[in-house]
């Protein structure tokens, strides 16, 4: 199927141009250290879920992140909701091991991971969250692990959410 072009640019690429214009225009400048984030709060793999859920319960957070105990290098995730539902279905106990729940990140070969750090923009982690632009991932993300530039530490982790409230709460240009 063949896209129509003007000016040497097809018209799918010229709407994702003017999204991503729209976005920096609602985000004017702002960064992810703009949506003043809670520190990142880590598990390990072998970490109870009980205690890992009484942790994300206690700071009210919505995914965990899991690091190597040996080498701090992050390896995955938990998502509190899905975890709940894993409970209350009886797949998972309590006493089980964070390693039997958690997402593992796949770090094959060739496949190359977004770096987003307090510098990324904001209308760049949208384009992350909707799949769109230059930090595009081939699907869309319900949230982001923000780290320093060298990718040694977890900073913090940012939610679709987040970009929400600092909208709300940051005076509209007329």
């Amino acid at each position: 199927m063949a896209q129509d072009q003007v000016n040497g640019t097809t018209s799918q690429e010229d709407d994702t141009k003017a999204l991503l214009d729209s976005w920096a225009r609602k985000y004017r400048g702002a960064t992810v250290e703009d949506l003043d984030l809670a520190p990142a709060l880590s598990t390990s793999p072998d970490t109870s879920l009980e205690d890992a859920m009484l942790s994300a319960s206690s700071h009210d957070y919505s995914h965990l992140t899991v690091l190597s105990e040996e080498t701090r290098s992050l390896l995955g995730y938990l998502t509190i909701s899905k975890l709940k539902s894993l409970f209350e279905s009886k797949h998972l106990a309590p006493s089980d091991p964070v390693k039997k729940a958690m997402v593992k990140f796949k770090r094959s070969e060739g496949r190359q991971y977004k770096v987003i750090t307090m510098e990324t923009e904001l209308w760049e982690l949208e384009g992350f969250f909707e799949n769109v632009g230059e930090y595009a991932t081939g699907s869309k993300q319900d949230f982001a692990v923000v780290t320093d530039g060298s990718r040694k530490f977890v900073l913090g982790v940012a939610t679709r959410h987040d970009l929400d409230e600092f909208v709300k709460r940051r005076p509209s240009i007329s």
